[in-house]
């Protein structure tokens, strides 16, 4: 069964402002159930922007969400099959220093893999989250959070927590 879903389409340009609008829509919401997901979804063509979308597990979360959520620019449905999640069941306990294993027990995360290597990386491998964990939604449906190589033979996201505004230096 595919989850009810609500998107927003505040026009909004940047990743970064898409999470902050989907955390503080979260705090707004206090009372969302922990296994909503909130994605940020990138669409393109004549108005390329980042649109959010909030999957709920049951219609009667939906209504009260939908409800809540009036004010905004609304659409239903998902806007396509491999958001970024921002928010999802765990999300919230993968901050500093955890392990693949912990991902993969704690989270809705299914896949860890790295960049530049053929096989997932062992259960026992670090991930030092930095506070920022982003998986994607994959064309398969399972939620990957693809890492890098880091110091010290641990792993990171590689989605960084506050990347360098293109040409920032000059």
């Amino acid at each position: 069964m595919t989850p009810p879903v609500v998107t927003l389409d505040p026009g909004l340009r940047d990743l970064r402002a898409a999470d902050h609008l989907l955390l503080a829509l979260a705090a707004e919401l206090d009372d969302l159930p922990g296994d909503t997901f909130g994605c940020t979804h990138l669409v393109r063509g004549d108005r390329p922007r980042v649109v959010v979308s909030l999957a709920l597990p049951t219609d009667a979360a939906f209504t009260a969400v939908r409800d809540r959520l009036a004010a905004h620019p609304m659409a239903y449905g998902r806007p396509d099959a491999v958001g970024r999640a921002v928010l999802f069941p765990g999300a919230a306990a993968l901050t500093g220093t955890t392990t693949v294993g912990d991902v993969l027990a704690t989270s809705a995360v299914d896949r860890v893999t790295v960049l530049g290597t053929p096989g997932p990386p062992g259960a026992a491998t670090r991930i030092v989250t930095r506070g920022h964990v982003r998986p994607q939604w994959q064309q398969d449906g399972g939620l990957v959070l693809v890492c890098m190589p880091a110091a010290g033979g641990t792993l990171v996201p590689f989605e960084v927590p506050d990347p360098t505004p293109c040409c920032a230096d000059h």
